[in-house]
């Protein structure tokens, strides 16, 4: 059995590059979205550099489960929020807590800006909280043919319980090691 080796540091991007090779006119119309995302296999994070075309939105949306750091590289516009609207320009960070609702408005030169946040969880296997849906689960279990079903147990992570690959690796959510 071959054991992977730990993440590296190393440089992933150079935002420069990015952001001057979507604006360059040999590249034809401008391209938005994501023009680069954080894709490491052990990461704990997420992160995206996003590019707006001059006076493009982003709609009204909100992010229920995670805070979000915004940091304008280039360009400018507004966010909306709950609050109110706050101007964007080159080099400012914005924080967007998790829960709060935002669109995204680029001006007139196009916006371009870096997210991250905590990447977020996998599925996870929940049982309800409720004790009455616990209690018709746990019938349904019973009634069903071919005896006890497989405990999954052993294969969730005991720090975040967000199922493991095989045994004897670090959780691919949080990052813990198995217990030795």
């Amino acid at each position: 059995m071959t054991e992977r080796s730990a993440p590296r540091p190393r440089v992933l991007a150079e935002f420069d590059r990015l952001l001057s090779s979507a604006q360059s006119p040999q590249c034809g119309p401008q391209p938005s979205g994501a023009l680069w995302r954080l894709e490491e296999a052990e990461r704990q994070l997420d992160a995206n550099l996003i590019r707006l075309p001059p006076n493009h939105r982003v709609e009204l949306h909100r992010e229920p489960d995670v805070d979000v750091l915004l940091v304008v590289l280039s360009g400018d516009g507004a966010v909306h929020t709950d609050e109110g609207t706050l101007a964007l320009a080159p080099y400012v960070v914005l924080w967007l807590p998790r829960g709060s609702q935002r669109a995204l408005e680029a001006g007139p030169g196009g916006l371009a800006y870096l997210t991250t946040h905590r990447k977020r969880a996998g599925m996870r296997i929940r049982l309800p909280s409720d004790p009455e849906a616990l209690r018709r689960l746990e019938a349904r279990e019973e009634e069903g043919e071919g005896g006890e079903p497989a405990c999954l147990l052993p294969r969730l992570c005991p720090e975040c319980g967000a199922p493991r690959g095989s045994s004897g690796q670090a959780c691919p959510t949080c990052g813990a090691e198995p217990a030795r």
